[in-house]
């Protein structure tokens, strides 16, 4: 868990212990957890300023599947700097997105990633030397994130059912007999949703496909939820991780979709001290 000649690090029995750690000794580090999503926490100065998961659409998968930038404009400025390290730089230089719209932006994906990783428990963590990465905000302290992702995850847990398992459901549309209202009066966002959910995909699929985040497509599946335009599908169990396909449907082009939040989060897993891995526990609802 040290790093170089780095002052050593207590033993944090979970993942905020260790963040408030690194804050303590102002470190620049990038914690790797492994798991299921498991991912990436960047820590700079003793400031998180970006999160990556598969759990999630980082920073790249909002600006590119919500069309804000095009593919061959994105590959363009990624070869420039291929370490990250100028890559956010780039991008503004080059006019491809704002400044303060990027720094929404790339807020709005760390929160949204420390959502993700809270709801599952982590196998175990280290901390490595600071890797690059794509993020433009001035860092936020481990206190703000934590309150962040609690609030997301209270916000939630007000309905029925438990936010992790809300988040590895599959939906489908609701049968169109009987639909309790036409889905042309919804909002796009809505609108964009309902055609994603096609019964393979999970809320996480759905974000990726439509270039959203997670905790904003959560919140639009329990809106669609309540009006009972979409219904929880449960496929025959084999034990398979969902292979649904990650691309936005032909019916909702990228102008019918919303921006991306600039909060998606929640609170993170624990570890028992002196253990190399964390104790079996329940999610947080």
């Amino acid at each position: 868990m040290t790093e170089g000649t780095e002052e050593p690090l207590p033993d944090s029995r979970n993942v905020p212990a260790l963040l408030a750690a690194l804050r303590t000794q102002h470190r620049s580090c990038t914690v790797a957890v492994t798991g299921t999503p498991g991912g990436s926490i960047h820590v700079r100065d003793g400031l998180v300023v970006a999160m990556e998961t598969p759990g999630a659409p980082g920073i790249e998968g909002l600006l590119l599947r919500s069309g804000r930038i095009g593919e061959q404009a994105w590959s363009a400025v990624r070869a420039s700097d291929t370490t990250h390290e100028h890559l956010a730089a780039e991008l503004v230089d080059h006019g491809l997105v704002g400044a303060a719209e990027l720094e929404v932006i790339s807020l709005g994906a760390l929160f949204d990633a420390a959502f993700a990783l809270s709801l599952a428990v982590p196998d175990s963590w280290e901390v490595t030397g600071p890797v690059p990465t794509l993020y433009r905000n001035a860092g936020v302290t481990p206190e703000r994130l934590l309150d962040e992702v609690s609030r997301r995850i209270n916000f939630l847990a007000g309905e029925p059912g438990s936010v992790a398992a809300l988040a590895r459901t599959r939906m489908r549309p609701a049968s169109t007999a009987h639909l309790p209202e036409p889905a042309d009066r919804l909002p796009a966002r809505h609108r964009a949703v309902l055609a994603a959910a096609d019964g393979r995909r999970t809320p996480r699929d759905i974000a990726f496909a439509l270039g959203r985040g997670l905790f904003a497509v959560m919140i639009d599946l329990r809106h669609l939820l309540d009006r009972g335009l979409v219904r929880p599908h449960t496929p025959p169990t084999n034990g398979r991780p969902s292979t649904a396909a990650r691309i936005a449907p032909s019916a909702a082009p990228p102008s019918a979709m919303a921006p991306p939040s600039v909060l998606d989060s929640a609170s993170l897993p624990r570890r028992l001290p002196g253990r190399n891995s964390a104790p079996a526990r329940r999610p947080h609802d």
